[in-house]
């Protein structure tokens, strides 16, 4: 009797699967997205071990230690996403809208690496060398040392390595190249899955570091089964900001660096150019100081970053007064204005609150609740926030003002960047004075509008 062909259920839009059809995906939500997908044939690989040695038992202790060797990518803010440089026998996976700038970044990584010696090789399986070649020219790279493949195949790519023996490797993308071990179509969930495997045991087995190109779902979410998340060493995202203006990578996986790192890029005719002050991006405010305008400092990765956030209180003209936030919780907000009703005695009951965080980055950490509700009660009350005055920590529900992490370099990022005075939590205070910066230390949502009023 033959055997019967293993299938799954697939979520075509976020990659999640299940063991029986659903009509609605219980990850991303969406209906009539889960398909039924045939499961490929796995052919054994012929390396023995998962990173071509012999697996051994041995102590932990014995386990070498050593710093893994990295490689630049002549690109600072690229690596500080990946950890300060590329490491060898990784596999990163990036992913972006189309347009967001990832063969462009990639393509800037090759030609840097290229130029300093190092053996590059770039897999096009959806655009032709001609068009790589027009890139290249229209940016003004050095393409001389960057070696050029139009193929789909993973073997005849692997084959391709083996002969070059290039120490850097895109394939863009992976969601178009297929593998003899699946017999699925190509894109399919099994072929990407199995791609993947095949390209991370060579990257593993040989020491070659490989970038994946992979495509995002409309909700900006990496697209392909959940599993090549596990997969892959490094996971990073290249996303626009709402004015489409400056791009930034940043990090949702990383083996070998911080989590959420992220890198700051402006979109021009010659690339993508990095931001060295990030914080100055997000602070072009007006020269005219209005009230709801308040700036925090916030923790991305391992530095921080100034941003301002703006508040609107208005009187509702329905019954049913809208709680509207934007690059923050909304459901954090609607807590920070019931604590503000009941331990400061200001209620937005009957007014709509709009909230907003200035350059289309998202905050997600606690220590912008002070500015949010600072930003709120300016708002409410009329009353402008002086530009000088910065405002971080956290609120917690019975109106204590609670510390953070980071809070002495967060207060000399404030200084650089010319600010005069600082409310933070007083738990936070530096033991050594920050030069030329004011510390207003406060513990309450009480003592807090004191200093306000």
């Amino acid at each position: 009797m033959a055997k019967k062909q293993e299938t799954a259920f697939v979520c075509t839009d976020c990659g999640a699967d299940f063991s029986k059809w659903l009509g609605q995906c219980s990850v991303c939500k969406e209906w009539n997205t889960v398909k039924e997908v045939r499961l490929g044939r796995s052919s054994p690989r012929h390396v023995s071990g998962y990173s071509g040695k012999q697996s051994r038992v041995q102590l932990l202790s014995e386990v070498d230690r050593s710093r893994a060797v990295r490689l630049s990518t002549g690109i600072v803010e690229f690596n500080r996403v990946l950890g300060q440089g590329i490491v060898r026998g990784s596999v990163v996976l990036i992913g972006g809208a189309p347009g967001a700038g990832k063969s462009t970044l990639l393509l800037q990584a090759l030609a840097n690496s290229a130029a300093n010696g190092v053996p590059v090789l770039y897999v096009s399986g959806e655009e032709s060398p001609q068009q790589i070649a027009e890139r290249a020219d229209r940016l003004g790279l050095p393409a001389a040392n960057i070696k050029m493949l139009a193929e789909t195949s993973v073997e005849e790519i692997c084959k391709i390595m083996d002969q070059e023996k290039p120490e850097i490797v895109v394939i863009d993308s992976i969601q178009v190249v297929h593998t003899k071990a699946s017999e699925s179509a190509p894109g399919s969930i099994s072929q990407v899955r199995e791609s993947a495997a095949t390209l991370t045991h060579y990257a593993k087995a040989t020491g070659t570091s490989i970038f994946m190109v992979g495509h995002v779902t409309k909700d900006q979410s990496l697209a392909g089964p959940m599993t090549l998340s596990h997969i892959v060493d490094a996971q990073v995202v290249l996303s626009s900001t709402d004015d489409a203006r400056y791009r930034i990578l940043r990090a949702d996986k990383n083996r070998f660096g911080s989590v959420g790192e992220l890198g700051f890029f402006a979109m021009t005719d010659r690339g993508l150019k990095e931001i060295k002050n990030p914080s100055a991006m997000f602070l072009s405010r007006s020269g005219t100081p209005a009230s709801g305008s308040a700036v925090t400092v916030i923790w991305e990765g391992t530095r921080p970053l100034l941003v301002e956030i703006q508040a609107l209180v208005t009187e509702s003209q329905s019954g049913n007064p809208r709680r509207l936030a934007v690059g923050m919780d909304q459901n954090r907000i609607a807590m920070l204005l019931a604590v503000l009703a009941k331990h400061g005695g200001l209620a937005t009951t009957s007014d709509e609150v709009y909230v907003n965080v200035v350059g289309g980055i998202r905050v997600d950490e606690t220590s912008s609740d002070l500015a949010a509700m600072v930003g709120i009660v300016s708002s409410l009350q009329n009353r402008v926030i002086p530009q000088d005055t910065l405002f971080f920590g956290e609120i917690g529900l019975n109106g204590e003002i609670r510390p953070v992490a980071n809070g002495e370099a967060r207060l000399k990022e404030a200084a650089k960047h010319g600010f005069k005075r600082a409310v933070i939590p007083k738990a936070n205070t530096p033991q050594q004075p920050v030069k030329g910066l004011k510390i207003v230390a406060v513990e309450s949502l009480v003592q807090v509008l004191d200093v306000l009023y």
